[in-house]
């Protein structure tokens, strides 16, 4: 009885204490503020100088789309303009950031000196994190690592009944591929709202009963000034008025959220979550051999090599797993995220980093073997022939180096805009695009131009840069965000045919069949087609009977010449019968974005997700 009561008078000390620990404040929510775009600038500086003249503002949060493409310097100018600000500011970054930055995410970590942020302020607790996607398009995606640091930070701070805001760009929905497991690790705790941005504008919410704000873009859009938004909390109430820089906050509140202890501890109500049924249905045409989940992103391919599985992921590592057990056999730490698959020639691992260096690995112990320094981030993936290694990086610099030495063959130094897919070797030319609408043909003896292509436009999100291009019938074959597929003479790049089809939506998802009559193409409304190597048009002369929902992401198509592997940005893989274009079967991994498979043998493949997951599939 005695400790009932004891229990009884803790528990009412501890609301005491966060009642009277909290106290009414003010900050400011500033999203979307896309520096390096046309007003980003302009408007950034305005809200700062703005900022600076309201004296009752405690602190500013910014969540996320701080620049336009996560560029080197247009992070250095907004973490330059924000240093202005004469109040603490805490910052996320958002798809903006990460999908299209030359730095493979990194400089935002470098520059800003984090992705996440954990602080308290009178009586309360804000948590932002990441949102993703980096550098693979697909929805957005809280990083691995950010969540294995939020259990960290709540372990840290163990009393659940401090209130509790949340913060990442995205709406906490469907529009983040693991949405539920941000929501599963707050609802331990006494969240009370969530803020988001990426809309572009103010929107009030219910996310699985969790109070969900978005903020306006700091942009003028078309107006003559763009704003941000006053948040007072207070009274139980999260309070929302939209500031307009240089002229007033409006006077009546576009929002008001009641704030209380929702206690999700007791909660009984269900949400849509991904379903794995798909893996019961297949369950005796496919098997899973082992699973290893990694503590970070995964956002390239692998290689399978001498009873080896060899990787990378955005802690850095470059890591090989027993090809049998999925055991992790050795890890080599760089200096930055990796986004570069691996690829081996006579027992040397090479791979850039976004630290911005090449390096070369020993395959069997991990350890370093030769380093090459770049100019920037290497997010290029190393295409190795004949012992020479040819890689693009973010520097404008395309580069072949020896494989046993990393000794430097040739390199090419035009390169328009970043690297970061994996070249195609066709008829003596090594192929590629870049994140500057620029697509290249280089000698690979020597590393001569020997002609290039542009595909007409000045916005480069519409680079023919994420597809692994593909060479044959002396034609190459390319697709790209504006959906348009392009066939190229391969001799001299001149078109020979270019198409865009209302029903036929491509992107960037493509790869070359084993008959070599026929491309394969997926289409973002979930087709895979195969389109005719000889034909003087976009002829399609083989249909899958797959049928995927909206889709996005730009891994390759791979075959084993009886099946065709098809790659989803919500963590299902498809087998599909090259013959017939029957789904034999589908393995659901995870809900992240599949990255490009590797085939071990005719009955067996190895694939990993964007969230840290791999698996070894019999079939």
């Amino acid at each position: 009885m005695k400790s009932r009561i004891i229990g009884i008078i803790y528990a009412l000390l501890c609301v005491f204490n966060i009642a009277f620990a909290q106290q009414s404040f003010k900050f400011a929510h500033v999203t979307d503020t896309h520096v390096g775009g046309a007003t980003g600038e302009e408007d950034l500086r305005r809200t700062v100088k703005d900022l600076n003249t309201v004296r009752d503002i405690d602190f500013v949060i910014l969540s996320g789309d701080i620049t336009e493409f996560g560029a080197d310097h247009e992070l250095k100018l907004a973490k330059q303009i924000l240093d202005s600000l004469q109040l603490p500011w805490y910052v996320i970054p958002g798809n903006h950031d990460g999908n299209w930055s030359e730095n493979g995410a990194n400089t935002f970590r470098t520059v800003f000196g984090g992705e996440t942020f954990f602080f308290k302020h009178k009586g309360f607790e804000f948590i932002g994190t990441n949102s993703g996607p980096n550098m693979r398009m697909s929805p957005g995606q809280i990083p691995r690592e950010n969540l294995v640091w939020m259990d960290s930070i709540f372990a840290s701070n163990p009393d659940r009944n401090t209130p509790l805001i949340y913060i990442n760009h995205y709406p906490q929905d469907s529009s983040l591929n693991n949405w539920f497991d941000a929501l599963k690790r707050v609802k331990t705790r006494n969240v009370q709202l969530a803020l988001c941005g990426h809309g572009h504008n103010n929107s009030a919410y219910s996310w699985e009963g969790i109070p969900g704000v978005m903020g306006r873009s700091n942009l003028r859009a078309n107006k003559n000034i763009g704003g941000y938004n006053i948040v007072t909390i207070g009274g139980g109430k999260a309070i929302y008025q939209e500031r307009t820089p240089g002229v007033g906050t409006q006077d009546n509140p576009w929002l008001v959220v009641s704030l209380f202890d929702h206690h999700f501890e007791n909660e009984t109500a269900t949400y849509p979550r991904p379903s794995y049924a798909v893996n019961d249905r297949y369950a005796d045409k496919v098997t899973v051999n082992w699973t290893f989940e990694d503590a970070s992103d995964i956002g390239a391919g692998l290689t399978v090599y001498k009873e080896r599985v060899i990787s990378s992921n955005t802690a850095g590592d470059i890591f090989a797993l027993d090809l049998k057990s999925g055991k992790k056999l050795w890890a080599f730490r760089t200096g930055g995220k990796v986004y570069s698959t691996p690829a081996v020639w006579k027992g040397i691992v090479v791979a850039g980093s976004s630290d911005h260096c090449i390096y070369g690995v020993d395959a069997q112990s991990g350890k370093l073997r030769w380093k090459v320094q770049t100019d920037k981030a290497v997010l290029g993936s190393p295409l190795i022939r004949d012992g020479i290694a040819f890689i693009g990086g973010s520097d404008g610099k395309f580069r072949a180096l020896d494989v046993k030495t990393g000794a430097l063959k040739w390199s090419f130094d035009h390169v328009n805009g970043f690297v970061s897919t994996l070249p195609t070797y066709y008829r003596g030319n090594i192929i590629f695009g870049s994140w500057g609408n620029g697509f290249y043909a280089l000698e690979a003896k020597t590393g001569k131009l020997a002609w290039e292509w542009n595909n007409g436009h000045a916005n480069r999100m519409f680079s023919a840069a994420a597809c692994n291009p593909v060479g044959v019938n002396n034609r190459v074959f390319v697709v790209a965000p504006d959906r348009y597929m392009t066939a190229l003479n391969a001799k001299n790049g001149a078109v020979i045919w270019r198409e865009k089809k209302d029903t036929i939506r491509v992107r960037e998802s493509m790869g070359l069949a084993a008959t070599k009559k026929q491309v394969y193409v997926k289409t973002m409304d979930g087709d895979l087609l195969g389109i005719s190597c000889s034909a003087d048009n976009m002829e399609v002369v083989w249909r899958s009977a797959l049928k995927l929902p909206y889709e996005l992401t730009p891994s390759a198509i791979k075959t084993n010449r009886r099946l065709v592997f098809v790659p989803s940005h919500s963590g299902l893989l498809s087998a599909v019968e090259a013959k017939t274009g029957e789904v034999l079967w589908q393995y659901k991994i995870s809900n992240g974005m599949v990255n490009p498979v590797a085939i071990n043998g005719q009955n067996s493949v190895i694939a990993s997700t964007m969230d840290g997951k791999i698996v070894s599939l019999q079939f």
